[in-house]
């Protein structure tokens, strides 16, 4: 059976390290605007570029140029089984990314939403440093390390993002309540929205995740 699924997150809320889980156990493509923009940074490209003058004022991505790297990425990839981790982030990004599926006689099969409280959001973001070549994270208090240790993952420097500051999460935790709640009531009105608690282990959440994909029969 086709697989298509939607996770919703704020920042901070684990929403990579659970579109990876879920793809992996279930053998679908994660689809993440961000790391397929930090590729095309670490490229040099223009599309690289232009996602850096975004994000590092703490900004999202207009909607074209998310709809356009999720449409360009699939279509090499394919579309019949993904999870799309940070997009849409805007109800007319999931308009319009129904309207393209739609083309492909193809629909949304499921949406998940991961929900975290801002304190906890601020508390993670403010703790965490990031691989500047593959993205991991890591958090300084409970990975036990510094600015420009090596990656674990892959040996490349960590540091601070540049968005990862108090007043650029301000920003987007703004953001995100005025543009990208609105997608979970798009979809609620459409296949509906599963909520789960982030403060849970990632374990515990990814558990909830897999039996209720299993119990939907959606994979």
């Amino acid at each position: 059976m086709k697989r298509r699924i939607v996770l919703l997150g704020p920042p901070a809320s684990g929403k990579g390290t659970q579109a990876e889980l879920v793809a992996h156990r279930f053998g679908m493509l994660h689809v993440s605007t961000g790391a397929i923009l930090r590729e095309e940074r670490n490229r040099g490209t223009d599309l690289g570029k232009e996602a850096a003058r975004w994000t590092s004022q703490g900004l999202l991505f207009p909607d074209a140029l998310a709809l356009d790297v999720v449409e360009c990425y699939l279509d090499v990839h394919g579309w019949d089984a993904f999870i799309l981790d940070g997009f849409p982030r805007t109800a007319g990004q999931a308009r319009a990314f129904d309207a393209r599926l739609s083309s492909r006689e193809a629909m949304i099969d499921r949406v998940f939403s991961l929900c975290l409280p801002d304190e906890e959001i601020k508390r993670r973001v403010l703790d965490r440093i990031t691989c500047t070549r593959c993205g991991a994270t890591f958090s300084r208090g409970l990975d036990e390390v510094s600015d420009g240790d090596a990656c674990r993952i892959c040996g490349a420097r960590l540091e601070r993002r540049g968005d990862d500051t108090l007043a650029a999460l301000e920003r987007r935790l703004a953001q995100h309540r005025q543009l990208t709640d609105p997608v979970i009531d798009y979809y609620q009105q459409s296949v509906g929205v599963t909520v789960l608690d982030a403060m849970r282990t990632r374990d515990e959440i990814f558990s909830t995740l897999c039996e209720l994909l299993e119990e939907r029969s959606v994979v």
